[in-house]
């Protein structure tokens, strides 16, 4: 039996899972993936939502419709779920044994490249669809040019660098401390605070 546990555990670290996650069932870890597809959607959305509102006002255009809140809404559904499997895909992993800047810098530009990325395939394939060609279903990412798409990827990236810190150092001080010190909740926090 210790022998198995000392296998299972050896594992779990080989494969850079934590060993507690390694005996998890499937239902257990259904709500973990959903609680982190959840924390990811509500980030984007906020972001994405930021966005179409600040275009609405730079456009003067009054308020923010709905369909471009809606716009937000399924952007961040379908970014979240792309950026799962980057994660799964261990998608900027080579980061994370460095200082934690590094991860939280380097998942951050990776994460604004995937996004900006999708968002042109997404584009194109919607265009394809619609009978256009790929050079006519290209999106003007930030009003076109080079400086447009420059300026889009730097927001975005700048937008990201909290959503990884949080994750980062909440991964480096152990599951669910960083949470119990900034909301209080569980029993987690360390004696002395």
């Amino acid at each position: 039996m210790r022998g198995q546990l000392h296998s299972d555990i050896r594992t779990a670290i080989d494969a850079g899972v934590p060993a507690s996650h390694s005996r998890r069932s499937v239902g257990e870890r259904a709500v973990d993936e959903l609680k982190r597809f959840l924390i990811m959607f509500i980030y984007l959305w906020v972001m994405f939502g930021l966005f179409a509102l600040h275009e609405r006002i730079v456009l003067r255009q009054s308020g923010a419709s709905l369909a471009s809140q809606g716009f937000a809404v399924v952007n961040a559904l379908v970014l979240a779920k792309v950026m799962l499997i980057a994660e799964d895909l261990k998608v900027g992993h080579w980061v994370r044994p460095r200082p934690l800047i590094y991860p939280i810098v380097g998942e951050s530009l990776i994460f604004a490249i995937v996004f900006i990325c999708f968002h042109v395939v997404e584009h194109v394939v919607i265009g394809l669809f619609k009978g256009e060609t790929i050079a006519a279903s290209v999106p003007a990412i930030g009003g076109g040019g080079l400086a447009g798409l420059a300026c889009v990827a730097v927001i975005m990236f700048a937008a990201l660098i909290p959503f990884f810190a949080f994750r980062n150092v909440s991964r480096e001080l152990g599951e669910g401390q960083l949470n119990a010190m900034l909301f209080g909740t569980g029993s987690k926090i360390p004696a002395g605070r």
